[in-house]
């Protein structure tokens, strides 16, 4: 990806991770990203390749170290390391998986988006699905779309600022009833 195409999407995941997708114009785009008017235009010239692009990004920067992050050798561990991808979600993550969220919701619409966002539980679900089947979970593939289930929805709560609670207990449940 060119500088200005990287400027224009990391300003435009910005501006939909603080201010939703109404904020994505081309023009809000570029003096976002202090770029001359009409650049994030002559770089993504309709809205649907500028999510696309947004998309990929984002699919690149959050979810690519999940099975770096996943590495428990017991239930515990994997509570723990759960814990640790949804607080980096909603921590210092906040804006792009608030920005992942927001295509979510755009998927109903655009069905050009829901290839990737495909892509990107795959590639999340992968290795959740590999930890299970080694900690012996009798079904893992039933197991991880429980886990990631969960894990989506207390997602969603915290990004939204319906939970702050420690999510430990609820995923130390879910990850007990996957494994039993």
């Amino acid at each position: 990806m060119t500088t200005t195409r990287s400027r224009a999407v990391d300003a435009a995941i910005e501006l939909i991770g603080t201010q939703g997708l109404r904020a994505m114009t081309h023009g809000r785009i570029d003096a976002h990203a202090g770029l001359p008017r009409g650049s994030a235009s002559n770089a993504f010239r309709t809205r649907r390749a500028l999510l696309s692009g947004v998309l990929d990004r984002l699919l690149d920067v959050q979810l690519t170290d999940v099975g770096e992050v996943l590495r428990p050798a017991t239930a515990e561990e994997l509570v723990e390391d759960l814990c640790t991808l949804l607080e980096r979600a909603t921590g210092p993550e906040r804006v792009q998986t608030a920005a992942r969220l927001a295509l979510f919701v755009e998927a109903g619409h655009e069905p050009d988006l829901r290839e990737p966002l495909a892509r990107g539980r795959a590639t999340m679900e992968a290795p959740v699905l590999l930890v299970l089947a080694q900690l012996g979970a009798r079904d893992p593939r039933a197991a991880t779309a429980v886990v990631v289930a969960c894990l989506q929805g207390l997602l969603l709560r915290r990004i939204s600022g319906l939970d702050d609670a420690d999510p430990r207990p609820v995923v130390a449940r879910v990850v007990a009833a996957a494994l039993a």
